[in-house]
């Protein structure tokens, strides 16, 4: 079993991308891997924009790429790039902090003159942080993603297969817990 640290970058509380990372955290989680969520959003402003090295909750985000053997790292894109909350943890993290780790970049966003914001801005980053192998990522358009009322979502039927396909393609790459057939 893998154990994927799930890395949303939105700013906000009623996050479309927060929320969609965790309806695919589910199925990674069914898929048999150990995986932990974690909001940028939840860590203190003042520690990540005064790049406190030494915050016990920037020492804890840290900890949690550090032990992860995969990372799903979700983004808004904004002005045709990822958060700059995002960026903000990324540049606490050691240069090299993705060395030997399977990352699946997604992207949500308004439009689709949006899409290569994972290819163009997000994947040089997790590239030069040393990641072994990124996987194909995906960008989701906001209107394709609908929050219902018990705060969970669901996706239009055609963004739902293309995230199952790479969300599946990330696991197979992390390597999937093996089933054995029980002895006779």
């Amino acid at each position: 079993m893998a154990t994927v640290l799930s890395l949303s970058g939105s700013p906000s509380a009623t996050s479309r991308t927060a929320r969609l990372l965790r309806h695919l955290d589910a199925r990674l989680t069914a898929q048999g891997h150990h995986v932990v969520p974690l909001d940028v959003r939840s860590l203190p402003a003042a520690a990540l924009l005064g790049a406190d090295f030494s915050h016990p909750a920037i020492v804890r985000a840290k900890a949690l790429v550090e032990q992860a053997d995969g990372l799903v790292v979700g983004t808004p894109v904004y002005k045709a790039a990822y958060s700059g909350l995002l960026k903000s943890l990324l540049d606490l993290l050691p240069q090299y902090a993705l060395t030997g780790k399977t990352v699946l970049p997604l992207a949500t966003g308004g439009s689709t003159a949006h899409v290569l914001a994972i290819d163009y801005a997000l994947r040089p980053v997790l590239s030069s942080m040393g990641a072994a192998h990124i996987v194909q990522g995906w960008f989701t358009l906001d209107k394709d993603i609908t929050v219902e009322p018990d705060g969970g979502v669901s996706v239009t039927a055609g963004a739902a297969e293309a995230l199952e396909q790479v969300v599946d393609q990330f696991s197979v790459a992390l390597g999937r817990p093996t089933v054995l057939a029980a002895a006779s």
